[in-house]
């Protein structure tokens, strides 16, 4: 009987060999290129598949018009978060409620194209690879000033992170069930996925391709955003601000003492001048100095105190991909795992 129930369990689910995770946010105009282009790849490859569409709290029409693909596309799921929660963490959701033996991480503007998802999936394969990055051969498309910042962007993470760092590599990756059950068991805070996967250590490949311009909509990284991005990248993975202060205080230190040997043999040779200038300039370098100093403590401080707080990076609020929805007014949780933990107590989506 168990055996029966087993098989007819088997024949509703079947087993998921690829999951395709989208983030998602105000991609109304996107969406139909998006589809137009991903569901004849993910077709003709033959192999069991899933779409997490992970909506980052559109104000658009985008649940709307994920509803509607539903009722022609069986093997789309939509990963609804309540609120906007940022691009990193709607992947996060994806990564952490996807079902598949790998998982292909895709943006939703096609600028990295689906066509080459089948080439990472057969190099996985025959290299016994845990990761495959999509790397980017030609930036044409961007203006000049993203290819210049995007370019200082990685040479400075090669060097402070290593050269582990793939360069030209965003998020355009394939990741097996190994790398995915890796991520899930990460403490539950903000990632910062280009650095993280390759700091695992798995073994990887490249794919490259040629990046096309945006197929609709807006950008979803400003320089806003960029710049933050940059900031979470150095200070998530690297000691160097503090040590940048470290050395920006002896250097002060010595910048002070030089100062105060002049003082002293100005003073003795009874050369003394009114000091306003100079005193000006020394109070200002020390206090910006300083300034910079605490503006680095603080930082890391700060992400002290958020992990410290423990509070999960998303909350799902529909997931049409389980079989017990949420209630109403009752948030699903993020992945925050242990003893104890909401997702346990639950038995949640993501919780596995």
């Amino acid at each position: 009987m168990i055996d029966v129930l087993q098989d007819s369990a088997n024949q509703i689910e079947p087993a998921v060999e690829l999951s395709v995770v989208i983030p998602m946010f105000n991609e109304e105009e996107a969406l139909p290129a998006l589809v137009g282009r991903l569901r004849p790849v993910l077709d003709g490859s033959g192999e069991p598949y899933e779409v997490v569409a992970v909506d980052d709290g559109s104000a658009d029409g985008t649940v709307r018009q994920l509803g509607e693909l539903r009722l022609t596309w069986p093997q789309l799921r939509v990963v609804r978060l309540r609120r906007n929660s940022g691009h990193q963490a709607a992947l996060t959701a994806g990564l952490h409620h996807a079902r598949g033996h790998y998982a292909v991480s895709l943006d939703a503007d096609l600028q990295d194209p689906p066509e080459k998802i089948p080439e990472m999936l057969a190099l996985a394969r025959s290299q016994g690879l845990d990761i495959v990055y999509g790397v980017r051969a030609n930036r044409s498309t961007d203006t000049g000033f993203k290819r210049r910042t995007a370019g200082v962007y990685y040479w400075l993470m090669r060097r402070l992170v290593g050269n582990h760092v793939p360069a030209q590599a965003g998020d355009f990756r394939l990741l097996s069930r190994n790398v995915l059950d890796a991520l899930k068991a990460l403490p539950d805070q903000p990632q910062v996925y280009r650095l993280l996967v390759p700091w695992l250590g798995f073994p990887s490949g490249e794919v490259t391709y040629h990046r096309d311009e945006r197929v609709a909509g807006q950008t979803k990284y400003p320089l806003r955003k960029m710049v933050l991005l940059a900031l979470d990248s150095v200070v998530g993975f690297s000691v160097a601000p503090l040590r940048l202060a470290t050395w920006l205080g002896a250097f002060a230190f010595f910048v002070c003492l030089g100062t105060l040997v002049y003082t002293f043999a100005v003073y003795a040779t009874g050369e003394t001048t009114p000091g306003w200038t100079s005193l000006i300039i020394a109070v200002l370098f020390i206090g910006a100095v300083q300034l910079i100093c605490l503006g680095v403590l603080g930082e890391y401080i700060g992400r002290i105190y958020t992990a410290v707080q423990q509070r999960p990076t998303y909350y799902v609020g529909e997931d049409t991909g389980t079989a017990a929805a949420p209630l109403p007014g009752i948030p699903w949780p993020g992945p925050r795992r242990g003893r104890g933990s909401p997702l346990e107590s639950l038995g949640g989506p993501g919780g596995s």
